[in-house]
């Protein structure tokens, strides 16, 4: 089904949020594209929006000169497909995107997720016994059951200290008899190439925890650290930043945003749903996830979202 866009009224920006693309469909990760379908949004982006590098859109909400139907593209995280599969995709139809890098995850690290990811699907017992860790009884099977496993487990401990966090997910890797991820995550010769590309890199802490949930001394220190590491890696300023995880107020504060600003980040995305408009706070720019599979869907989603004068702000 053909769908093109035809927005009205105030122009305002639309920020994409994507964290992988797949080589192939893995049911394990249902939310995530593959190649193919990551390549048809694409062109379906390219086909009905003018598309941004997140630098010149922020400063084009600044200077209220937005194109109309605005849009950037952004990946947070850091993993080694974005730079193998996306970045050449992103190419062929020369579009600019912003990836938000973990830096103590490059060089073969492992994020706390995907290390329960990874011990999920290889777990070879019947079910996964974590009671004693207070994080539940989890019956496995079919990858719907391991799919729901995943998600129970990961919700709770995303809001662990990342110490504990990651303690936590490598007990769990051992006890599903897993072993720890080595290639998941980009290297730094990798994050150089995508700035070398043209791609904007964006900081996102080094070990991606939850702002809330840690002093202010260490909210900042992640902050700084990781804007400097990546300034070190391609050997230029790097002028945005993405909270983690990213909702307002249960994820990162008043004094988050105050941070940045105060680090020298020029803009900070959140993970709020809806658009951003000139006049709107520059470290509080929403995005949108994009889950819907039919671009009639997808749109339509995106079209409500933009309209949205509601979302969350700290």
């Amino acid at each position: 089904m053909n769908f093109v866009l035809n927005f009205a009224g105030p122009r305002s920006l639309s920020v994409l949020l994507y964290h992988r693309v797949l080589a192939e469909h893995d049911p394990l990760l249902p939310a995530e594209p593959d190649a193919a379908h990551f390549e048809a949004r694409m062109r379906w982006v390219k086909e009905n929006f003018n598309v941004l590098a997140l630098p010149e859109a922020v400063q084009r909400l600044r200077e209220d000169s937005l194109p109309k139907r605005a849009l950037v593209i952004t990946f947070d995280d850091g993993y080694a497909d974005n730079y193998r599969i996306a970045l050449p995709i992103l190419q062929r139809l020369h579009l600019p995107a912003t990836f938000f890098i973990a830096t103590g995850f490059l060089d073969g690290g492992c994020m706390f997720n995907d290390v329960v990811i990874e011990a999920v699907r290889r777990a070879t017992e019947p079910d996964l016994q974590l009671n004693d860790l207070g994080l539940g009884h989890h019956p496995l099977g079919s990858d719907e059951s391991r799919a729901r496993t995943i998600d129970r487990i990961l919700k709770p401990l995303q809001y662990f200290k990342p110490e504990r966090r990651h303690k936590l997910a490598l007990e769990i890797a051992r006890r599903a008899g897993a072993r720890v991820p080595a290639t998941l995550m980009m290297t730094s010769a990798q994050v150089r190439g995508l700035h070398d590309a043209g791609m904007t890199i964006g900081a996102h802490t080094v070990t991606h925890p939850i702002l809330a949930e840690v002093s202010d001394a260490e909210a900042r220190d992640e902050m700084a650290t990781s804007r400097a590491q990546l300034e070190e890696i391609t050997g230029a300023p790097v002028r945005v930043f993405a909270y983690p995880t990213g909702r307002p107020v249960r994820d990162y504060r008043p004094q988050h945003a105050a941070m940045a600003r105060e680090i020298g980040f020029e803009a900070a995305v959140s993970v709020a749903w809806g658009a951003a408009r000139p006049g709107d706070d520059l470290f509080q720019i929403p995005r949108f996830t994009p889950w819907d599979r039919p671009n009639w869907r997808f749109g339509l989603r995106l079209a409500t979202n933009r309209l949205s004068r509601d979302y969350a702000r700290v």
